[in-house]
């Protein structure tokens, strides 16, 4: 397997943007990638359908993820990655502001989405130019969903609930960090810790749906699982700052984000929401139709499985909804 990854991007307050990219770079369709905790921007496999419709996929690390530099102290989190994606997409694509831009997410990444569907025009220029926003198992923002905490599985309820926010200077994940840190330095010590926490149980009755999507996709076996693994390992091999932040980024405010307040405008593009059984450790009855009932424009898939192919699958049937329509469009 080809590893497409760390490209750099130096970013105007001095700091470093790592990315990752494939596919047709001159397209005007573009898929934004946003990882989930323990992982990294990587581009290394382009699904068969993004390549049938050319699309340029950029999948970033996340600020303190992987090679990417935290966010700045005196900056607060919306606007460094209001300005960091900004600064991306044009470095990638120009003043392009007739690209047709998808935003997909999985599970922390979906903050950073769902500030960037919300952002002003005038800070986000490319959010004019979004055609799409996918979540997979997303997070909604505590500012406005109060009940949030409710629906936290009890490892993400310490991480990021409200223990988090009665003890100081991140103690909670300073203490996870040090409970786990040994099992992340390496594939072969990740390797269990991994599977256990990160790739789910694969249910007999997925089996044959996933070896068919493998073959689909050129995928040999074990292939994903190990850059699972790689990717975990490889997003604390620098710093520990994205982890660490998690609490204090999660109950940032997102610039003000709410869903059921954007304009008719910021509410044009589609949302859809993804979610699985037990995938993202959160309810149907929770954060997930929180969402679908507070956007303007969105639609929900369950996924019935309980692995990460479930959602795998499921995305791929999402985007070949998207650019049929958008074929016609």
């Amino acid at each position: 397997m080809i590893y497409v990854q760390d490209k750099r991007l130096l970013l105007p307050d001095g700091r470093t943007l790592a990315y990752a990219d494939n596919g047709n770079t001159s397209s005007l369709n573009v898929v934004l990638y946003l990882h989930g905790p323990f992982s990294v921007g990587d581009a290394s496999r382009l699904p068969l359908i993004l390549q049938i419709h050319k699309v340029h996929l950029v999948c970033p690390s996340l600020p303190g993820w992987g090679m990417s530099s935290p966010v700045s102290k005196s900056t607060q989190y919306a606007s460094s990655i209001v300005s960091d994606m900004s600064f991306l997409l044009n470095h990638l694509h120009p003043e392009r502001y007739n690209l047709k831009l998808h935003i997909c997410a999985h599970s922390f990444g979906c903050v950073a989405a769902q500030i960037l569907y919300g952002a002003p025009y005038i800070s986000f220029p490319y959010g004019r130019c979004i055609a799409a926003l996918i979540l997979l198992d997303p997070l909604s923002p505590p500012r406005c969903h109060h009940d949030y905490w409710k629906f936290l599985s009890w490892q993400s309820y310490f991480l990021a609930g409200p223990p988090s926010r009665l003890f100081p200077f991140s103690f909670l994940t300073v203490v996870v960090k040090y409970a786990i840190g040994n099992r992340l330095q390496s594939s072969a010590t990740a390797e269990s810790f991994v599977r256990r926490t990160l790739i789910t149980h694969v249910r007999e009755s997925e089996t044959e749906d996933i070896v068919n999507w493998k073959e689909d996709n050129g995928i040999s076996d074990g292939d994903h699982e190990r850059a699972v693994i790689r990717n975990a390992v490889y997003s604390v091999a620098s710093t520990w700052q994205g982890f660490l932040e998690l609490p204090q980024i999660y109950h940032s405010g997102w610039g003000g984000f709410c869903p059921d307040l954007l304009d008719d405008e910021h509410s044009r593009p589609p949302v859809t929401i993804i979610t699985s059984n037990s995938g993202g450790g959160h309810t149907l009855a929770g954060m997930d139709s929180w969402l679908v009932g507070k956007y303007k424009n969105a639609t929900l898939r369950i996924v019935e499985g309980r692995s990460n192919f479930s959602l795998l699958l499921c995305l791929d049937n999402v985007w070949r909804e998207v650019f049929s329509k958008a074929a016609y469009a």
